[in-house]
């Protein structure tokens, strides 16, 4: 029989295990289903939900909460440490004898101090949703609102998030609403029909992973995922959402041959469900909670996707900027003496950097799947590898954009990373590691301190290119300026391992201009070559403004430097 029903049965208290019988009279189906909403789930591979109190928790994160709409405006600064909880670290007492990942409690403790110290602003969390399988990374979601029970208890997660928010760091969660598996216990063919999924495979079905697609026309459907991110921000007071694999859901034939995928009603291949639930998302986000951010990861062109949906837009706050983290990487991985041939890659960013508002990313993604760590990118000898990812860091920080930066990379993880393994702490015991450690928590603060490196990251007011166009020494130059035009940045990135003497850089205008960042510096196991503290601008008549500077460029460096502020003018009486 059609219909919703309900049960209710006496004396069920916290902690009890449940399960849904279903028995469907279409092909005598009968399956044990989990609660598609259930709070918390048993521990895999066991797979019943858990009754579970959510609203016993006693926040402490009032003031985090009031000063969030500040925090989080696009003119503040962002910096992100992405992270999955099963491997941030890992400590002896586990199954079988083996390592055991931290629970929620010793990540509140470990963790946040760890990343308030580097001076990251937000964390961002590998999916947290219960899923069946750890090789998922949590990407292959059935507990939608339920918080995994790998590492704790939903009020241990709430802590978790509490001791964040009393320490000054937003959450962001990587949310999925793109794709589901299909474990018989979870969301497939949940009633004995096609309830979540497209019945079709040519749309239900999704080659790339191995899952079922939502169908978003239904409204079962979009009541239940909206529902579902608005819990997230409501019950655990999370500060973001990153949806994941955006573009998979905006075309139809995303990843599919010819034949394999059906058009829509006018003939095109945009899902128009989909983009119509996404507006939807973010307008109901936005307007019960104004200041939490939605993040889309989106690897294609789409157009306006954090313009507003009244401006047609899909209304996301940031977008992740794939072009440049691929433009980058491709950039780096080239041997120096081959940059001057590749020396569009690290301009053309600026090409389209203030369409939309985005991020840069240098995510999991990009060490995974035989595509080697950054440590390992990065051509040459040890030295050369150390300041090539130095450089790059450099650039990255000083490039307009908020930033994201994947856990391990901080201190040159060499091996790919693994769900199933610590990232390599050891590692610390070197000192070259030792020492990129400390040239990152060294970035994070200068950029944290210096409005014009965040203040304006979406417009050409907070850019200028002094150096666009040397590809033969790979070197280029640039400015980043505050609202108040008189806070600059002046950075200067030199791409290959050779130290340039007397180099010439336009500069905005007269002063001395302190080397506030050199990351070339013997404190960061670099070479130490620099401009002893800072230079003066000289007169210079081919320069914009009249005064350049005459720098010592460092081999495979970054140079930021800030002018001394102008005497004060006094009043004419």
């Amino acid at each position: 029989m059609q219909g919703v029903w309900e049960i209710f049965l006496p004396g069920i208290g916290e902690g009890e295990a449940y399960k849904y019988e279903v028995r469907s009279r279409f092909n005598d189906f009968s399956a044990d289903k989990a609660d598609p909403y259930g709070f918390f789930a048993e521990y895999r591979p066991q797979t019943a939900s858990i009754v579970a109190d959510l609203d016993s928790y006693e926040w402490g994160d009032g003031e985090w909460l009031s000063k969030r709409p500040e925090r989080q405006a696009l003119d503040k600064p962002m910096s992100i440490y992405e992270l999955h909880l099963g491997s941030w670290r890992r400590v002896p007492g586990g199954e079988d004898g083996r390592d055991r990942p931290l629970t929620y409690g010793e990540l509140a403790h470990d963790l946040v101090s760890y990343v308030k110290d580097m001076g990251f602003t937000h964390i961002e969390l590998l999916p947290i949703s219960e899923h069946p399988f750890d090789g998922s990374w949590g990407y292959q979601t059935i507990g939608y609102y339920a918080v995994t029970s790998r590492y704790g208890t939903p009020r241990d997660f709430m802590y978790f998030v509490d001791q964040c928010h009393r320490n000054g760091i937003g959450v962001i969660l990587d949310w999925v609403p793109a794709h589901f598996p299909k474990d018989i216990h979870g969301l497939n063919y949940f009633d004995g029909t096609h309830l979540y999924e497209h019945a079709d495979p040519r749309l239900g079905e999704h080659p790339d992973w191995g899952t079922l697609v939502f169908n978003f026309g239904r409204s079962e459907v979009r009541n239940f995922l909206l529902s579902n991110a608005l819990f997230w921000l409501d019950k655990y007071h999370i500060d973001g959402l990153r949806v994941d694999a955006v573009a998979s859901m905006l075309y139809l034939d995303y990843s599919r041959e010819a034949g394999a995928w059906l058009p829509n009603r006018f003939g095109g291949r945009e899902n128009l469900e989909a983009i119509d639930f996404l507006k939807l998302f973010n307008d109901l986000v936005h307007g019960e909670h104004p200041e939490v951010l939605t993040m889309a990861e989106e690897s294609t062109s789409w157009p306006m996707v954090t313009r507003p949906t009244f401006l047609g837009g899909l209304g996301f706050d940031l977008k992740w900027n794939m072009g440049w983290m691929h433009d980058m990487l491709d950039y780096m991985a080239n041997d120096p003496i081959y940059r001057r041939y590749h020396h569009n890659l690290i301009t053309f960013s600026l090409m389209y950097a203030f369409n939309e508002n985005f991020l840069l990313p240098l995510s999991h993604d990009e060490v995974v799947h035989l595509k080697k760590s950054l440590i390992n990118k990065m051509p040459g000898d040890e030295w050369k590898q150390f300041a090539g990812l130095r450089a790059l860091f450099g650039y990255m920080f000083t490039h307009p954009g908020k930033k994201l930066l994947f856990m391990g990379a901080e201190f040159g993880m060499r091996s790919e990373w693994s769900e199933a393994r610590s990232i390599e702490w050891d590692l610390l015991g070197q000192d070259p590691h030792l020492r990129l450690l400390q040239y990152v928590r060294d970035l994070l603060h200068v950029y944290a301190n210096n409005p014009a490196l965040w203040e304006i990251d979406n417009s050409w007011d907070g850019f200028q290119w002094l150096a666009a166009n040397d590809n033969e020494n790979s070197v280029i130059a640039f400015v980043r300026r505050a609202k108040d035009a008189d806070d600059m940045v002046v950075v200067v990135c030199n791409f290959t391992p050779v130290a340039r003497q007397g180099y010439r850089v336009p500069v905005p205008r007269a002063g001395y201009y302190r080397e506030i960042l050199n990351s070339d510096a013997g404190d960061y196991w670099g070479s130490n070559v620099g401009n002893y503290g800072g230079v003066g601008a000289l007169p210079d008549e081919w320069a914009e403004s009249g005064y350049a500077l005459n720098l010592t460029l460092p081999p495979m460096s970054v140079l930021l430097l800030k002018p001394d502020p102008l005497p004060e003018v006094p009043e004419e009486r």
